[in-house]
């Protein structure tokens, strides 16, 4: 017969509460009783009770500084479905994955076709970010040019660029799907003067970075902005089938959030050593930054 849960006495769950250790009490039992069952001395207890309080806290952190980074909760990278059929170098994005490139102020540009997963991956390393503490703000770029315009309107537009050019990692979605006005042009040469060498930005586009400055109003200060940009950037270029083809419903599926993740094994984080998707022809510094020269895209062979 087992021995019975250890209880907690009411005393000592009102001296929790009071020190803000209440969340402790949902594991607390059973970690009496593995205490009890194990013979682990007092001091080894303490370290895996506060372990899960530790555990906990850093989940929650997380969780709030995604929300307040807008970051959608699905898009993280234990999500990603590894059946999609795209293909973009692996090395790339382990080392976007390292987060080095944030602690180095450089750049990225996730570059593809509409649907490959740009917004996802983007999305992904701001979540990782977050777990590492690392400031982050998520926004599509024309969601970011209204609100931009609005706050010239209301005298907050120096304080929304304040808090643009001071955060750790930018990440700005769909950067140049439509053409940018002398105003939006403007902006967007701010940011990057001022976020030069500062701080990290990943921009996601359906363009090549060579098609930028046709869209954007300024030619000087597109230059300039771009230029900035560039110099100290990663690509990640990414080809295939849309990844949202993996969001169709099909005949006898149960119904469900379109959103939420499924399960698949990932792979993310172990790329296969040597594995490249794409036949990269170097790695080019320019003006202390890298840039990734890439040729010769092929689909799943890396010839």
């Amino acid at each position: 017969m087992s021995a019975p849960t250890p209880t907690v006495s009411p005393d000592l769950k009102v001296l929790m509460r009071k020190l803000r250790l209440g969340q402790l009490l949902d594991t607390l039992p059973e970690r009496l009783a593995l205490a009890k069952s194990h013979n682990l001395a007092h001091v080894e207890f303490l370290e895996q009770l506060f372990a899960d309080e530790v555990t906990r806290r850093d989940g929650d952190s997380a969780g709030r500084r995604a929300k307040a980074a807008r970051l959608d909760p699905h898009m993280v990278l234990e999500a990603w479905d590894d059946e999609a059929t795209i293909t973009y170098d692996r090395a790339v994005w382990s080392e976007l994955v390292s987060m080095r490139f944030v602690d180095q102020a450089r750049n990225a540009f996730i570059l593809g076709p509409v649907g490959v997963g740009k917004t996802f991956m983007a999305t992904a390393l701001g979540h990782i970010a977050c777990r590492r503490r690392i400031s982050v703000h998520f926004e599509r770029a024309d969601k970011l040019h209204k609100r931009l315009k609005a706050a010239r309107l209301d005298a907050s537009f120096d304080v929304e660029m304040r808090k643009l050019i001071g955060v750790e990692l930018l990440i700005i979605d769909d950067f140049a799907l439509t053409a940018l006005d002398a105003t939006e042009t403007a902006d967007i040469y701010e940011l990057c003067v001022e976020r030069h060498h500062i701080g990290a930005t990943v921009l996601t586009s359906n363009r090549d970075p060579s098609e930028w400055l046709a869209v954007m109003a300024d030619p000087l200060l597109a230059q300039a902005a771009v230029d900035r940009l560039k110099s100290a950037a990663w690509e990640l270029i990414i080809e295939g089938e849309s990844y949202r083809q993996h969001e169709k419903p099909t005949i006898g599926e149960e119904p469900t959030d379109p959103r939420s993740p499924r399960p698949r094994r990932r792979r993310f984080l172990t790329p296969s050593a040597g594995r490249r998707d794409h036949h990269v022809s170097r790695l080019k510094w320019t003006r202390g930054g890298p840039m990734l020269l890439a040729t010769g895209w092929s689909h799943g062979t890396g010839k």
